[in-house]
């Protein structure tokens, strides 16, 4: 039997850096994507369960029935009403959307880029857009505010976090001399009352095992406690990344979201896809970058292939 997992990662006070491609420290996302969340927590079972990793690894090579699968993470919302779940708005219209565009409206709805579970379930998979969404986000767009969308948290997804840059100092091994540079981390909401600090907003992921596995289950979450205290993301010889694990069955207003019922007319993609194998990853490579001394640096077509599948 399928089990699903509503899986929160919170992170208090601890800043975290998940950084941007590219060179430089001074940009960072304020969320992972699923396949660098799964390479940290493959690797802290390896560390946890060596005589173990393989046979976990093995039981992937069933693409139909893999042994899990995991969406990316995204930001959750304590709120006075309940906990805010957002999820990327679509590019695909919500159901009954004005088909004229709008532009007393569009420039406000363009800007949702994530959406409160509420609304993405109504949009989507219920009555759809209405003419109240459509008169809310034109008053939004003039500088008013109250709706139900408002109610639901649509507006508020950047007030669950916070981006700011930090100064730092890189010192020259051979001549001492001193560079300085900015390194941006991620605070996530949280509050404090006497000794105990309240996470607010942190991120979530769910976590599908194709079969009820208590022992698989138990195994992951010791790893994911213990990439916890090891911290996930950059920057964590500076203590950045570190949160601790809420593990929790998936909600009831959830299993609309995850149930694939025989009427199903398209799909909601929440995790990276990447649909070519190794060997044609690697032709590409051959061809187009002409990499002449692969052979000999095989450290380096590792580095070449993870990169480019990011």
């Amino acid at each position: 039997m399928a089990t699903w997992k509503l899986i929160k990662l919170k992170f208090e006070r601890c800043p975290a850096h998940f950084g941007e491609l590219g060179i430089g420290m001074e940009s960072t996302t304020e969320r992972v994507h699923s396949d660098t969340l799964f390479s940290a927590w493959m690797s802290s079972f390896a560390r946890l369960y060596p005589n173990e990793i393989d046979a976990l690894f093995n039981r992937f090579h069933d693409d139909a029935l893999p042994a899990i699968r995991i969406s990316s993470t995204f930001i959750y919302r304590e709120t006075d009403k309940g906990t805010i779940y957002y999820l990327p708005r679509p590019l695909k219209f919500p159901v009954n959307y004005p088909q004229d565009n709008d532009l007393e409206f569009f420039k406000t709805y363009k800007k949702l880029n994530y959406l409160p579970l509420k609304v993405w379930q109504r949009w989507y998979q219920g009555e759809g857009f209405t003419s109240a969404d459509r008169q809310e986000l034109i008053a939004r767009t003039n500088g008013a505010k109250g709706g139900n969308l408002d109610a639901e948290g649509t507006f508020d997804y950047k007030q669950a976090f916070k981006i700011e840059k930090v100064p730092k100092i890189a010192v020259d091994r051979n001549t001492r001399a001193t560079n300085l540079y900015h390194t941006a981390f991620v605070y996530f909401e949280w509050n404090q009352n006497g000794n105990s600090i309240q996470s607010l907003s942190g991120l979530y992921f769910l976590l599908h095992f194709h079969q009820d596995d208590v022992e698989l289950a138990t195994r992951l979450e010791d790893a994911l406690k213990l990439l916890g205290e090891e911290g996930l993301g950059g920057e964590r010889s500076s203590g950045a990344g570190r949160f601790k694990v809420e593990w929790n069955d998936i909600p009831s207003d959830w299993q609309s979201v995850v149930e694939h019922p025989d009427t199903l007319t398209s799909h909601y993609l929440i995790s990276l896809f990447w649909e070519d194998d190794v060997s044609q990853l690697l032709k590409y490579f051959l061809k187009t970058f002409k990499i002449i001394r692969l052979k000999k640096n095989r450290c380096l077509l590792q580095e070449l292939i993870h990169n480019f599948a990011l």
